[in-house]
C-alpha cells in the first residue's frame, strides 16, 4: 500500500468525519448551545485556534488545561486538529454533566437536543447526496437495461426482450442497475418464481419467471434466469441528475441496512466486516485499479467510494447503540414520550457500558483488518 493511497484515504476519512461533526456544531450553534471545542482527529492536539474577546489565539500542541483554566477562553469555542486522523468531536457545554448555565446542552428543550444529535448522521447523507451529484453529473446514472436474453431460457420464454428496462423484482422497486445486482446478491435465485417488471418504451411488461437449474462452465449447478443487464451509464439533465443522486444515496443506505441484517442473522461472516485499515486498503485498491483511466477517472471512483463510506457512517451512527448518536437519540425519544428524562446515573452507566463494548468491537475489527493483510 503506497503512501499516496494512505494519504488519499486519510483525506477522505477526515472530510467525512469533519462534515459529520459540522452537523452537530451548526445545530448546536443554531440552538444556542455552548460549544467548548470542535475538533478533527483524536488524541493530543497539534494546533488549536480560538477567537476570544481579546482577538485570535493559536496554540501549538495545546492542552485542555491551557484553554479551560485560562479565563480569556471562557465562553468561547476552541477549534483543534489532533494527531490521530480518525474520529472527531463537537464537545458541548453540559453534554455529560448537569450545569446551571442556560447554554448547557442538557438545559435545552428535548426537540432542540434531538436536532443537534440527529444532525451528524443527516449531514452524512447530505454529503453523500452532494458527492452523488458530482459523479452522476459527470458520467450519468446506470439503468438496469437488459442487454441480451438467452434463447430457450426462462426470461426469453416469459416474453422479455433486449432493451427492456427492469423496474421491479419481487415487489422491490428498481431504478439503478446496482439495485438489481444488490438484490440478487442478498436474495440468491432458487426454484421459487420471481416476479419481474420492466419498462418497454413506456409500456409495462410483467411476468412470473421461474429460474432454471443449469450447470456452469466450471461444473457448478446454479439457478439462472438467462439474461445479461447493464449498459454503462446514461447522462441526463439537471432534474434527473438530482433525482438519480437521491436514488444513489437511497441505494447505499439500503445496502448498508441489508448488510447489517445479514451480519446479525449470521448469513455473512463478521470476518467480512472492514474497519479503518480495511477501508484504507479498499481505497488503495480503487486508486490502483483506476490509474489507467487517468486522474479524472481516479477521482470519480474515489468520490463514488466516498458516497458508500459516508452513507455507511450515517446509518451506523443511527443504530440504537449507547455511545453512538442513535443511542442518544433513543434516550431523547424516550424522554420526549415520558416528558421527563431518564435518571442521569442510569443513562451515564449505559453510555459507559456501550462505549466500552464499542471500543472492544473496534479492537476486534482492527485486529481482523490486520490479519487480512498477513499472507
Amino acid at each position: 500500500m503506497s503512501f499516496s493511497n494512505v494519504l488519499i484515504a486519510v483525506v477522505i476519512f477526515s472530510a467525512i468525519i469533519l462534515f459529520h461533526e459540522l452537523g452537530h456544531f451548526l445545530l448546536a450553534k443554531a440552538n444556542k448551545v455552548g460549544v467548548i471545542e470542535f475538533s478533527l482527529g483524536m488524541g493530543p492536539r497539534i494546533i488549536t485556534f480560538a477567537k476570544t474577546d481579546a482577538g485570535c489565539r493559536v496554540k501549538l500542541f495545546g492542552t485542555n488545561k491551557y484553554f479551560e483554566e485560562h479565563p480569556e477562553y471562557e465562553n468561547h469555542t476552541c477549534y483543534s486538529w489532533k494527531i490521530l486522523p480518525f474520529g472527531g468531536s463537537c464537545m458541548m457545554l453540559g453534554e455529560m454533566e448537569s450545569l446551571q448555565d442556560s447554554r448547557a446542552f442538557g438545559n435545552k428543550g428535548v426537540l432542540a437536543r434531538i436536532s443537534v444529535i440527529a444532525a451528524g448522521p443527516i449531514f452524512n447523507f447530505i454529503l453523500a447526496f452532494v458527492l452523488a451529484l458530482c459523479v452522476i453529473g459527470v458520467v450519468g446514472y446506470d439503468k438496469a437495461e437488459i442487454t441480451s436474453v438467452e434463447t430457450g431460457m426462462p426470461l426469453a420464454e416469459s416474453g422479455f426482450q433486449d432493451g427492456d428496462i427492469i423496474t421491479g423484482i419481487n415487489g422491490r422497486n428498481i431504478v439503478l442497475n446496482r439495485e438489481l445486482t444488490s438484490y440478487l446478491q442478498f436474495h440468491p435465485l432458487s426454484d421459487a418464481p420471481v416476479e419481474l417488471t420492466a419498462d418497454r418504451g413506456g409500456q409495462e411488461v410483467k411476468a412470473m419467471v421461474t429460474p432454471r437449474l443449469v450447470t456452469n462452465d466450471d461444473g457448478k449447478e446454479v439457478y439462472r434466469l438467462g439474461f445479461a443487464y447493464g449498459n454503462g451509464r446514461t447522462k441526463t439533465g439537471v432534474w434527473d441528475t438530482i433525482k438519480y443522486s437521491a436514488y444513489e444515496v437511497k441505494f447505499w443506505i439500503w445496502t448498508t441496512v441489508e448488510s447489517l441484517g445479514k451480519i446479525i442473522s449470521g448469513k455473512v461472516s463478521a470476518k467480512e466486516v472492514a474497519g479503518p485499515v480495511g477501508i484504507i486498503q479498499a481505497v488503495g485498491d480503487v486508486v490502483d485499479q483506476s490509474r489507467r483511466g487517468g486522474i479524472e477517472f481516479i477521482w470519480l471512483n474515489v468520490i463514488n467510494f466516498s458516497i458508500l463510506i459516508t452513507a455507511n457512517l450515517g446509518v451506523m451512527n443511527l443504530l440504537p447503540i449507547p455511545a453512538l448518536d442513535g443511542g442518544r437519540l433513543l434516550f431523547l425519544i424516550i424522554e420526549a414520550i415520558r416528558r421527563k428524562p431518564l435518571p442521569e446515573k442510569f443513562e451515564n452507566y449505559v453510555n459507559l457500558g456501550g462505549f466500552v463494548l464499542l471500543m472492544g468491537l473496534m479492537v476486534v475489527i482492527l485486529a481482523n483488518d490486520i490479519l487480512k493483510l498477513i499472507p
